[in-house]
């Protein structure tokens, strides 16, 4: 490709870089008592990058991180991009097996560890795992003692992260996303929301391990903004701090709302009404209950309010702006700036409004494909176009409805999770003979797992016992406490459960 002399890449980090030469003495980022100006922000992530090339990495190695949300995670995230390598965001809330085979199929070669997570990172098993380099009162040291001066220039279509996601077949898989499709975005989100200019101040509550988590607070630092991040989410604080301290915008999923609106009544109306400068609430992950919007309107104000689809694939697909959410009841909204959504039959042909088909969306921020499972990148694409299973349906306003899943993945509390991985789990079970898990309407985490167990003649089971079975190979989010016997699971001609079946049956099968 020939690129004219004064061509720039575009990565996750060059806005913020730009930002500290502006703006070198603002603050950037803050957690707790600790905060970083830009200049400080900006230097720390090349010393990162630096300090990494020390070990010998190549373009495109893969560096591991295992860490709640911190001061941090922002500055390794970037430095590992700007070393030229990729960050895998590890899930803190993962079981030692999972995290073990993350880090096996990517083939990381180095680790960062937050103290808070020592116990789990020393339960993992990964032979080619190099050195394991811990997030406490020494990082700044090992940081600050690079001696690699010179930094790679990084091409905008690498990949600056691998996250992982479960599949169909339950067994997670790589999301490579590239510096392109990520920076591109950060430029429609601040189109869309109006609250990511340099005079923005956001608040991180979601994960920063998850893509969402991450993207939604980068995005803020990207063009110059302030951002304070919570090691972890406790609604009253989140209350009081929206309403004390001047934040512009938040990014959340149904489920801190949920615990947001069951604090007791006396402290939300203290804090009702505080939260004057608030310009844009984001809610994704799940879908918002009816009642919540209404809640939260009632609360925050008109105007505020945004429901955004889209998956860790494809990035944004769809949003629903304020002035639609009491009145497009269900609807994900229209199509993001620069996203084309399509909704087609099985012949690949485009449906009419009003009738149902998968959608597929073709945009700048997809994905790479799958690490190393070009054959599952196939299977959710169209040429173009990209897909995650959902059905959907579109209005004459060109809003878009999810009417189900192709898929039988579940979305609980902001964590997708695939019901194949859990089934796998409980087939071990020495009393099971056949089962399926599947996701039942709940009113706080948007869906719980259900699992519908037959059992082995003669055998029995208690709901505790299958409860800590689960939990000694599956992360915490991951077990079913919606426990169910049947005598037998619904199955087609073809032998495949029927899930549908068991979502929609209105008798109540036998708990135990």
């Amino acid at each position: 490709m020939n690129l004219p002399d004064n061509y720039r890449p575009l990565t996750i980090t060059s806005g913020l870089h730009i930002a500290a030469g502006r703006t070198p003495a603002k603050l950037a980022l803050k957690e707790g008592l600790r905060q970083l100006t830009y200049a400080e922000l900006s230097a720390n992530i090349q010393q990162v990058a630096r300090r990494l090339l020390d070990y010998g990495l190549r373009h495109g190695d893969r560096v591991a991180i295992l860490a709640p949300n911190c001061l941090e995670y922002p500055e390794l995230v970037c430095g590992i991009a700007d070393a030229g390598l990729v960050a895998v965001t590890l899930n803190p809330r993962a079981h030692a097996r999972e995290l073990s085979d993350t880090l096996v199929d990517s083939e990381a070669r180095l680790m960062f560890v937050h103290p808070a997570l020592e116990r789990q990172g020393e339960a993992i098993d990964s032979p080619q795992l190099g050195p394991r380099v811990r997030i406490d009162g020494h990082y700044g040291a090992w940081r600050d003692t690079a001696s690699v001066a010179t930094l790679p220039v990084v091409s905008e279509f690498d990949p600056f992260v691998l996250v992982y996601t479960s599949g169909t077949t339950g067994k997670p898989k790589g999301v490579l996303l590239p510096h392109r499709a990520r920076a591109l975005l950060f430029f429609a989100k601040a189109m869309e929301y109006g609250c990511y200019g340099p005079g923005d101040r956001h608040l991180g509550i979601a994960p920063m391990s998850s893509g969402g988590g991450f993207g939604f607070s980068m995005c803020v630092l990207f063009f110059g903004g302030f951002l304070e991040i919570m090691p972890s989410f406790e609604p009253a604080a989140v209350l009081a701090k929206l309403a004390e301290e001047a934040f512009t915008g938040i990014f959340v999923v149904p489920s801190h709302l949920h615990a947001i609106f069951a604090l007791d009544a006396s402290l939300l109306e203290r804090y009702k009404g505080g939260a004057s400068h608030l310009r844009a609430i984001i809610a994704n992950a799940a879908a918002l209950p009816h009642l919540l919007k209404q809640k939260a309107i009632e609360y925050w104000g008109e105007g505020r309010l945004h429901e955004t689809y889209g998956f860790t694939e494809a990035g944004i697909v769809t949003n629903l702006r304020p002035a639609y959410q009491l009145t497009k009841t269900g609807s994900v909204g229209g199509a993001f700036p620069l996203c084309d959504v399509r909704l087609f039959d099985e012949n690949g042909r485009d449906v009419a409004d009003g009738s149902v088909g998968e959608l597929f969306v073709s945009s700048p921020y997809l994905f790479d494909g799958y690490w190393r499972h070009p054959e599952e990148t196939q299977s959710c694409m169209r040429n173009r176009w990209i897909s995650a299973g959902d059905l959907a349906r579109r209005d004459e306003d060109g809003c878009y409805y999810i009417v189900d899943r192709k898929k039988d993945m579940v979305i609980s509390g902001g964590f997708n999770i695939y019901p194949r991985e859990i089934e796998e789990v409980l087939f071990t079970h020495p009393a099971v003979a056949d089962c399926a898990v599947i996701g039942v309407p709940d009113e706080r985490w948007g869906e719980r797992l259900r699992a519908c167990l037959v059992l082995k003649p003669q055998a029995s089971i208690q709901r505790d016992e299958v409860v800590d079975f689960c939990r000694s190979s599956l992360a915490d989010y991951k077990v079913p406490r919606d426990i169910v016997v049947l005598a037998d699971l619904p199955r087609n001609g073809n032998g495949k459960v029927l899930k549908r079946v068991l979502r929609d049956n209105p008798e109540e099968p036998p708990r135990v």
